[in-house]
């Protein structure tokens, strides 16, 4: 029988019997130290290993990356069904939002952030821009960075966005850059379909330049 872990979220008031891998370090005494429950291991290979879990504070799905160095790591694996319970679990902590592209296409996402990729989605992201669950935008002349957590709609016309709040206030403006490298904004998450083997944290990736609206779920 599986040995079954609940996990309580306190800030989002919902608790759930959480599943899959479980990484160790081995200490210079031989004994096994927890590095991350509830993960999903993506590669282990004689230098690294790199697994997925989720990230409570930032409310989306982050890899990791461990140098295995003069001490080793053990990994205890799940089954297939096990990491698609925690792949399900994932979607209920983060932020889940409808999209409608330019095209009028509407995708439910799941665990939805921004990260930030050279124009024309050339290249891999920019990593000294860190991805996040806020708008930054530049209203009547002064810079604002709005989190998702105050968001019930965003609606696009090129550069500018307006921002309907769910305290029913409006904010309108143009999306800021937080580079003044050139860059792309994008926004990511998992869909129904996402495969908990993947070594990518996302299966959904559209430029905020091609989307018209964004409905977050406020229930």
């Amino acid at each position: 029988m599986a040995h079954w872990r609940w996990i309580t979220i306190a800030a989002l008031g919902i608790s759930v019997p959480l599943f899959a891998d479980t990484i160790y370090q081995i200490t210079a005494q031989g004994k096994q130290a927890v590095i991350q429950r509830d993960a999903i291991l993506v590669k282990d290979d004689p230098n690294y290993v790199f697994y997925k879990h989720f990230e409570l504070k930032e409310r989306r799905v982050i890899k990791v990356g461990l140098n295995k160095g003069s001490l080793p790591y053990r990994v205890v694996k799940s089954g297939d069904a096990e990491r698609q319970q925690i792949v399900d679990t994932w979607k209920r902590f983060g932020y889940t939002v409808m999209v409608t592209d330019q095209a009028g296409k509407t995708t439910q996402v799941f665990d939805a952030y921004l990260d930030f990729y050279p124009p024309g989605g050339r290249g891999s992201l920019l990593e000294s821009v860190p991805p996040r669950t806020a708008i930054p935008l530049m209203v009547e002349g002064v810079p604002d960075e709005v989190e998702f957590s105050k968001i019930a709609r965003i609606e696009f016309e090129g550069q500018q966005m307006k921002l309907t709040l769910r305290s029913g206030q409006t904010e309108a403006g143009k999306f800021l850059m937080p580079t003044n490298r050139p860059a792309e904004a994008r926004l990511l998450g998992i869909t129904e379909h996402y495969n908990p083997a993947s070594e990518d944290v996302f299966d959904f990736g559209l430029p905020l330049e091609r989307i018209k609206e964004i409905r977050f779920d406020t229930e």
